[in-house]
C-alpha cells in the first residue's frame, strides 16, 4: 500500500543563488505560492486508495453520567465497518500533556464537558459515518455543570470536577512586605478584570490519516505542533511501542497552541487498527470548536500602590484561570501568569496568587501568549489607572517604572540581556500619528459601509500597551531540539539535506532552516526533509521557541558537518585546516584564497551529523514564594493603538497599530514582520470581537458566523520599529518574536477606547453594549 502524497519542502533553486537566502536575508517561503494558489496539500487533503472515513460521537451535555451506550443500529448500517467505544481502547484509557493522563480517549463513566468524545465510527463515506453516528443511543444521567471558576479556586466546599481536586495549580509569588507597603503608599488603585475565552481560530480543521502497517503498527499523517509529544501519549493508549507508530507531519493550516493537545490521532489509529484499513478523520468547523482547547478565560483582581509621583511600591494580585475539565497545559499556563503577572515593571513588594482550576466549561490549554496575555491586559490597564490617579501620562508612568538590563522581576530573575523598555516607549510615542479621519468615505468610519454614521458621535482615542513574554519552555524543563544535516554532491552540486521533527505550522521555519544551512555551510542548494519521527525530538512549535531551539540545532549540526568538510579538505589538499572557511561552495584559505570546491573535496562521500541543542538551564518556581530563574529568555513589545469610536452606537474602528519590538537579531525580516502583524491581529481580535460565549457550560457560538475574527477590513495599517539588541546566549543573538505582540496589542486597543470614551472597560472583548450601557 503506497503512502499518501505529501508536499515536498524543498527550497527552489532560484531562491538559493549565491549571496541570497542566508541568515539576515528574506527569501520567499517555499510553501507560500502554493498556499496562495490553493495548491498546497493540507492534512485535510490527504487521500489513499481504499481508505475509510472516521467520525466521532460527542456529548451534548457539559456534565452527565453515562448510563449506557447502544451501538447496534449504527453497526448494522450498510457501509459501516466499525463502531468503537471505550471498551475498544487497546491500551491506556486516558492521555494528557505533561504526563497528566487525565483525559479519556473515549468517555467511560462521566462526560465532563460539552463535545467530549464517546464513540467512533468508520465507514466507506463520510456521510454514511455521520448518519450512523446519529443512530448511537446514549442514555445520560444529566448533572448540573460546575462552571464557577472563582468558587472552584477559593471555596473548599465547591464540588470537584476532577478526582485530583478543584485546583490544578496554585502558584504564589511573594516579594517584600505588601501589608507594610500598603500602609505607606500615597496612591492606591484597584480593579477587577475579566478575559473571555478566545479560540485559536486556525483555518485548517483537525484532520489526519492513519494507515495500518504490516508489523501491527500504524503510520500517522497528521497536522500537529509536536509529534514526539503526541507519540508519547498515543503509544500507551494504542498498546504499542513507539517504534511501531511512525508519524509524519501533514500540511498544517495554522495552530497557535490549539494543536499541542491530541485531537483525532488516537481515534483514527484505533479505527485503522480495528478495520485493517486506512482511516481519515476531518472535523467540520462546528466540531473543531469542541475538538481543541482554547485560551483560558480569566478573572483577576489587581491592587497597586505608589508614591505620589507614580513610583510603584506594591502589587497585590489574584489571577483565576479556568482550565475546563482536564489539565492540558494549565499547570504551565499558571506558572507563566504568576511569573509575568505584574509585567516588565520594578515593584519592590509583590503578592500574586495564580490559580488554574477545573470546571465543566470548555477545555482550555495552550494559545499564543500562554497565560501572559490575560495578565498583560490587567497590569497594563492598571498602569493607565495608576498614571491617571497620579496625574502622569501613560508613557511616562511606564517609563518611570520600566525594567532595564539588571532589573529584577517578580520571581527574582535578573534581566541579563538588554531590555530598553523606556527607549521603546519613547520610540512608540514619537511615531507619527495617522491623519484625521476622512469622513467623506464611510468605509473609514466605525460601522463602515453599513451606513451607521457619517462622523457624528465619532471620537478618536490613543492608547499604549507593553508586554513581556518568556521564550522557550520554562521551570526546569530540559528543552532541546534535534537536527540531522547531510551534505553530499547531487547532480554535480553540493547539496545539504536538513532533517528535523519540527512542525512547520505557518511560522516559516522551513525557510529559516534553509537560511541557516546556507549560512553555515556556504552551499546554495538546500533541501528540507519532511518532518517525521525518524529523527530525534524537536520539541513543540510553540513558546516562540523553534527559531531558537531548532534553529540552534540546525546551526550546531551544520557546524559539525563543516568541521568534517575541513578535515576532508585538509586530506585532499595536504595542508593544515586552521585557516580554511566555506564560501559559496568553495574551500577558501585566508592566506591563499580559493583552494578547491566542496564538490572536489566530497567526491562521492556523504557527511552526516546529528546534534541536539539545549538552552541554558532554568529553575522551577518555589511553591511558596514563586522565586526562581524560571525563564530562558524574555522578549518585549510595545504597541500604540489609534481608534475611532462611535460613542452613540458603541462601534470601534482600529485606525492604526504601531509596534516597537526588540527581536535580538533579524533572521528573516519578511517573516518577522508577518509574525508581528499576525500576533497583533490576534490581540486586536481579543480586544474587540473574539469570544466563545458559554452559558452553563454550553457553547453558544461554535461557528465562524458567530465567533468573529478580524478580517482584512478590520486589520489597520501598521507601523513597525524593530530593534536588534542581541542576546549573547541565543543562536545569532535572536529573540523569539511570535508571541510578544499578541500580549501588548490587546491592552493598547482597549486603552485607546478608554481614551476616547472615558469608560473604565475592565473586560475583553469590549462589546458595543459595554460602551453605550456604561
Amino acid at each position: 500500500m503506497s503512502a499518501p502524497s505529501t508536499t515536498p519542502r524543498q527550497v527552489p533553486a532560484d531562491l538559493s543563488a549565491p549571496g541570497r537566502g542566508r541568515v539576515g536575508d528574506s527569501p520567499l517561503r517555499p510553501d507560500g505560492t502554493l498556499k496562495v494558489k490553493g495548491e498546497f496539500a493540507y492534512s485535510s487533503d490527504l487521500f489513499i486508495d481504499g481508505m475509510l472515513w472516521g467520525a466521532t460521537l460527542r456529548s451534548p451535555h457539559p456534565r452527565a453520567k453515562i448510563v449506557s451506550v447502544d451501538i447496534s443500529q449504527a453497526l448494522s448500517t450498510p457501509g459501516v465497518e466499525a463502531v468503537l467505544t471505550h471498551d475498544d481502547v487497546p491500551g491506556r484509557k486516558c492521555f494528557g500533556l505533561d504526563h497528566t493522563w487525565d483525559q479519556p480517549v473515549l468517555a467511560f463513566d462521566e462526560v465532563r464537558h460539552e463535545g467530549e468524545p464517546i464513540a467512533l465510527i468508520a465507514a466507506d463515506h463520510p456521510e454514511t459515518a455521520r448518519r450512523a453516528m446519529e443512530k448511537i443511543v446514549v442514555v445520560y444521567d444529566v448533572l448540573e455543570p460546575l462552571t464557577d471558576a472563582r468558587r472552584a479556586a477559593l471555596d473548599p466546599d465547591y464540588p470537584k470536577v476532577q478526582e485530583r481536586g478543584g485546583v490544578a495549580r496554585h502558584q504564589p509569588v511573594r516579594v517584600g512586605n505588601v501589608p507594610a507597603a500598603r500602609e505607606s503608599a500615597d496612591v492606591i488603585v484597584s480593579s477587577d478584570f475579566t478575559v473571555g475565552i478566545q479560540d485559536q481560530a486556525f483555518l485548517g480543521p483537525e484532520s489526519g490519516l492513519a494507515v495500518p502497517a504490516e508489523d501491527g503498527g500504524v503510520d500517522l499523517y497528521v497536522a500537529t505542533q509536536w509529534m514526539h509529544n503526541d507519540l508519547a501519549q498515543i503509544g500507551p493508549c494504542l498498546g504499542l511501542p513507539e517504534e511501531k507508530i511512525r508519524m509524519t507531519l501533514a500540511g498544517v493550516g495554522g495552530a497557535f497552541g490549539g494543536r499541542e493537545d491530541l485531537s483525532m490521532q488516537i481515534h483514527a489509529a484505533m479505527l485503522a487498527m480495528h478495520t485493517g484499513k486506512p482511516v481519515k478523520i476531518v472535523y467540520n468547523r462546528y466540531e473543531s470548536f469542541f475538538g481543541h482547547v482554547h485560551r483560558h478565560p480569566a478573572q483577576m483582581h489587581y491592587e497597586y500602590g505608589a508614591t505620589r509621583d507614580g513610583k510603584l511600591v506594591f502589587a497585590d494580585v489574584e489571577i483565576i484561570l479556568d482550565g475546563g475539565a482536564y489539565t492540558s497545559a494549565t499547570l504551565n499556563v499558571v506558572g507563566n501568569a504568576a511569573s509575568l503577572g505584574v509585567g516588565p515593571y520594578v515593584i519592590p513588594n509583590i503578592e500574586i496568587d495564580a490559580y488554574g482550576v477545573y470546571t465543566n466549561n470548555p477545555p482550555c490549554g495552550a494559545m499564543r501568549g500562554f497565560g501572559a496575555v490575560q495578565a498583560c491586559f490587567a497590569y497594563e490597564s492598571m498602569m493607565d489607572k495608576l498614571g491617571e490617579a497620579c496625574g502622569i501620562g501613560p508613557v511616562a508612568i511606564r517609563q518611570m517604572n520600566a525594567v532595564s538590563q539588571g532589573s529584577i522581576l517578580a520571581t527574582g530573575q535578573v534581566i541579563e540581556a538588554p531590555a530598553p523598555l523606556a527607549e521603546m516607549l519613547a520610540r512608540a510615542e514619537a511615531m507619527e500619528l495617522p491623519a484625521p479621519v476622512d469622513a467623506s468615505d464611510i468605509r473609514n468610519l466605525p460601522g463602515g459601509a453599513s451606513q451607521t454614521t457619517h462622523g457624528e458621535g465619532v471620537v478618536r482615542g490613543i492608547g499604549y500597551g507593553v508586554g513581556i513574554k518568556n521564550i522557550c519552555f520554562s521551570e526546569n524543563y530540559d528543552d532541546y531540539s534535534t537536527a540531522r544535516v547531510r551534505l553530499e554532491v547531487i547532480g554535480g552540486e553540493a547539496t545539504a539535506l536538513v532533517h528535523t521533527a519540527a512542525a512547520e505550522v505557518g511560522q516559516g521555519l522551513v525557510t529559516l532552516e534553509a537560511q541557516i544551512a546556507r549560512t553555515e555551510l556556504g552551499v546554495t542548494k538546500v533541501v528540507i526533509h519532511p518532518a517525521d519521527t525518524t529523527v530525534g525530538n524537536a520539541g513543540s512549535s510553540s513558546a516562540s521557541r523553534q527559531s531558537y531551539m531548532t534553529g540552534g540545532a540546525v546551526k550546531t549540526a551544520c557546524e559539525a558537518v563543516r568541521e568534517a568538510v575541513f578535515v576532508l579538505a585538509g586530506l585532499y589538499l595536504g595542508r593544515a585546516v586552521a585557516d580554511l572557511s566555506l564560501d559559496g561552495g568553495k574551500i577558501v584559505s585566508a592566506t591563499d584564497g580559493v583552494l578547491a570546491t566542496i564538490e572536489d573535496v566530497l567526491g562521492e562521500r556523504v557527511i552526516e551529523q546529528t546534534r541536539e541543542f539545549h538552552h541554558r538551564p532554568t529553575s522551577g518556581m518555589d511553591p511558596v514564594t514563586g522565586q526562581g530563574a524560571s525563564h530562558t529568555q524574555l522578549a518585549l513589545c510595545v504597541h500604540r493603538a489609534v481608534v475611532d469610536v462611535d460613542v452613540e452606537l458603541g462601534l470601534v474602528k482600529v485606525v492604526e497599530m504601531a509596534a516597537v519590538q526588540d527581536v535580538g537579531k533579524i533572521l528573516n525580516r519578511l517573516s518577522l514582520e508577518g509574525q508581528i502583524h499576525g500576533g497583533t491581529a490576534q490581540g486586536l481580535g481579543l480586544a474587540v470581537m473574539e469570544e466563545i460565549v458559554v452559558v452553563d457550560g454550553l457553547v453558544k457560538n461554535p461557528s465562524f458566523t458567530d465567533y468573529l475574527i478580524p478580517t482584512i477590513l478590520d486589520m489597520p495599517p501598521m507601523k513597525l520599529d524593530i530593534l536588534e539588541n542581541p542576546d549573547p546566549l541565543a543562536p545569532y543573538g535572536l529573540r523569539g518574536a511570535g508571541e510578544p505582540p499578541t500580549l501588548s496589542s490587546t491592552p493598547a486597543v482597549v486603552a485607546a477606547i478608554r481614551n476616547a470614551t472615558g469608560l473604565a472597560l475592565t473586560r475583553v472583548p469590549v462589546r458595543p453594549e459595554h460602551i453605550i450601557n456604561s
